[in-house]
Parts: structure tokens; sequence; C-alpha cells
């Protein structure tokens, strides 16, 4: 049954383009399955998923033929046999032998001997022995890009704008799962109500083992799931100078910087609009904000402004973007981004900048953040906006972060997961000066 659960949720998630999280959490829910088997099924698709390209280049080195050549069921129940043998505590007998019986339940008996076949060919060696044989030969990077169970674009991006040395200890972390950050919403919950352990820099959050939806604080909606990166760059915005008036999340949803800055907005004296372009996404943002009485929430191009110029004090544009900065909560992203996707954003992020900082009053800040430290989406969007304009000054983002380490990038932050155990958040501080 738990191994049936995981192939439905992995076909989800390569045939239909699913979030594996999401659909994770979808499926389980309607199983019924007891905690044991859930929590196996939850690291078999994550698992799984992080781990793909790395299991496709075993599959086919075992098949002896393409992937594309097989039926694309076959390739999930490959994959899904490859991670209990290579790197999960199941005897490679057991799993094999798992693996076919679901392959004859979910496909066909026709198919049991190719898998049978693959999937005791895998077991002779070890993850490391057969990726050791695929990066043999290869360019230093790009050897460590397969050791790393990175796509080589990614490895490359990567090692663009990290020191010399820090290469494969930032993709051996982007493999580790993190462990549930929450966050307070300011003026309704403590942090002394989340328990766990109180994030290393951030004043707001804690990290708790166990499922989020077991602290009474987050059922109440006084409190929310989010990485403590994004608490950081929220809290950067809310400490730069800026004259009095109202702030803005220009893309908001799915909420949680929206939620943390209405609260230190209120504090403050003022308020938050929370604006997004997608009405689904608005709707999450509104249940993030449901505590904060009279909260506005609006849906409207960020592109497109549907308020005034020159109307807010502080904007937040946490952008669209690949999403290189999360890859270790969203396992699958690695595999299904390309380079081409940094191109295809490029137009939005840029709009997207010029917009907030139009929004934004003579002295008022925009934060320009992105879960990507991906050079094309971060230094060089807010180089080419900055450049067409006159009416703007870069301001030392670092210095309104001070407690938070090895952080600095010039005037940027650029925090790592290897680094500070949070997403990859990039953070630019602009000041509109007229």
């Amino acid at each position: 049954m738990s191994r049936a659960v995981a192939f439905d949720v992995l076909r989800q998630v390569t045939a239909e383009g699913a979030y594996a999280n999401l659909a994770l959490s979808k499926r389980l829910a309607t199983a019924q399955l007891p905690s044991r088997d859930a929590a196996f099924v939850t690291e078999l698709v994550s698992g799984t998923c992080r781990l793909m390209g790395s299991y496709d280049l075993v599959i086919e080195a075992a098949a002896g033929r393409r992937l594309g050549t097989l039926q694309p069921a076959v390739v999930d129940v490959l994959r899904l046999g490859a991670h209990q043998i290579l790197s999960m505590r199941i005897p490679p007998h057991a799993a094999v032998g798992a693996t076919v019986d679901l392959a004859k339940k979910r496909i066909g008996a026709r198919v049991s001997g190719l898998v049978n076949a693959v999937l005791r060919k895998i077991a002779r060696r070890s993850l490391d022995e057969w990726l050791a044989d695929a990066a043999s030969g290869a360019y230093e990077l790009t050897a460590a890009a397969i050791r790393g169970h990175h796509p080589v674009w990614v490895a490359e991006a990567f090692a663009d704008v990290l020191p010399a040395g820090e290469l494969e200890a930032a993709l051996a972390a982007d493999n580790v799962a993190p462990v549930p950050t929450l966050v307070v919403r300011p003026g309704l919950a403590t942090v002394d109500e989340l328990g766990g352990e109180p994030t290393a820099y951030s004043p707001f959050g804690a990290t708790v083992a166990g499922a989020p939806g077991d602290v009474p604080a987050v059922r109440e909606g006084r409190a929310g799931v989010q990485d403590e990166g994004s608490q950081l760059v929220a809290l950067a915005l809310s400490r730069a100078a800026a004259p009095a008036g109202p702030w803005l999340d220009v893309c908001a949803g799915p909420g949680g910087k929206a939620a943390l800055l209405t609260g230190l907005a209120r504090e403050a004296g003022t308020w938050l609009l929370a604006n997004e372009v997608q009405e689904h996404r608005a709707t999450l943002v509104r249940g993030a904000l449901q505590a904060y009485p009279d909260a506005p929430v609006v849906v409207a191009d960020g592109t497109r402004p549907a308020w005034r110029a020159g109307t807010f004090a502080r904007v937040m544009a946490d952008v669209p973007c690949t999403g290189l900065g999360a890859l270790r909560r969203r396992p699958e992203s690695r595999w299904r981004r390309s380079s081409a996707d940094v191109e295809v954003l490029g137009g939005l992020q840029r709009g997207l900048l010029d917009s907030a900082i139009d929004s934004v009053a003579p002295g008022g800040v925009v934060a320009y953040a992105t879960c990507s430290p991906h050079r094309a989406e971060t230094r060089d969007i807010v180089a080419s906006v900055m450049g067409a304009r006159d009416d703007v000054e870069l301001l030392d983002a670092p210095a309104h972060l001070p407690e938070v380490p090895d952080a600095a990038d010039g005037d940027f932050v650029q925090l790592w997961p290897h680094r500070h155990r949070t997403d990859a958040m990039f953070l630019a501080l602009i000041r509109r000066t007229r």
C-alpha cells in the first residue's frame, strides 16, 4: 500500500507537473496510513525527487538504454526502487521484490522481468560507485554536479557566485531536508509559544520537529510556517530608514512575508497592502493574514499597479524566480527547471522592480528579494534597473542585518543553506532619492 501511494504521487509529479510536497500532503490526507507508513512514503517520494537525476544516470547505465526508450511509468517505478536500494535502509532483495510487485499491480506483469533485471543490477553497486563511473573523465565542475546530485547548469550558477572551495558544501546542503521553521505574527504571538529551538538570527522564528499544525498558535493563525531567510529579508526592510507612510508587498503570495510585514507595520503605526496577481494565491495571502483584522489584499498585476505612484514608504518585491535557493524543500525543482527559465523570468523581474521603485515615495525603500542566488536573477537585475534610472541609490543591505555572519556580498545580502541553514535568499535595498 505504501509503495503504491508513493508511486501515485511520483506519477503526479513527473507526468502532471505537480509539486511534490503538495501532492504528497493531499494524498496522505486521504490514504489513512499509520504514521510509520506515512513517514516511509514521505521519504520515498521526497528522496526520489531530490536525487532523481542521479537515479536516472544509474538506471540508464544498469539498463543499457536511454530512459526515453522506456515507459514513463516504468521509469518512475525504477526510480522508486533505486532510492530504496541505494539510499534507504532496506535489504536489496526486499526492495527489489516489493518494487517488482508494485510494477505488476500498477503497470502490468509484462514489465516485471525488465524491472527485476535492472534493479538487481543496480543493487550490485553503491550509489557512490555508480556516480563515480558517471563522473569519470568529466570536467571538474560537471563531476561535482554529478556527485552533488544537481544539474550541471545549477552547479555552474552556484560556482559563479561562491568563493572557491564552497561549491560542494553548497550542493550537499541542498540534499538535506530542512526542519520546519515557524514564525510568529508580530503583536499576536511570542516565540516562546512556538516551542522548539529559536532561530539563530531572526527574532521571530523557531525550528520545530513535527507537524506545524500541532502548534496552537499556528492553528489559530497567530503564527505560520516560514523559512528564516524570508524572515530576515522582511526584517531588513523594516529596519531601513524611511519616511512615514503605508507599506506594500507587491508579490505577496503565498503570504508569509506579508503577514510578518503587516505585524511590523502595525507596530510602527502604519499598515501594509498585500498585492498578488493570481486569485488563488491571493486566497492564500488572505489566509495568512486572517488573524489581522481588516488587512487589505488586492489582486492586480504588479507591473501595472492598481495604486498611485509614490504611495508607499516601504515596498517588498520578492519576485518570481527559479527557486534555486529553496531546492532542499522543493526537491523536484532542480530537475524540472532549466537555464531557459532564467531568461524567461528576467523581463518580469525587471518590470516588477521598476514598478516597485515607482510605487515608493521619495526617501522610501524597496527590498528586491529572490529565493535564488543566480547572478542573472539577482545582481544583474538590480544593475539593469538602476542603470536606467537616475532617482535611486543602493543601500548597504548587510548593515541592516549585522547579526548574520558571512552574508555580505558587497552591498547585497546573500544567504546560503550551508552557511546559515536558511534558503539561499538574495536581498538588495534600494532608496528612491527623488
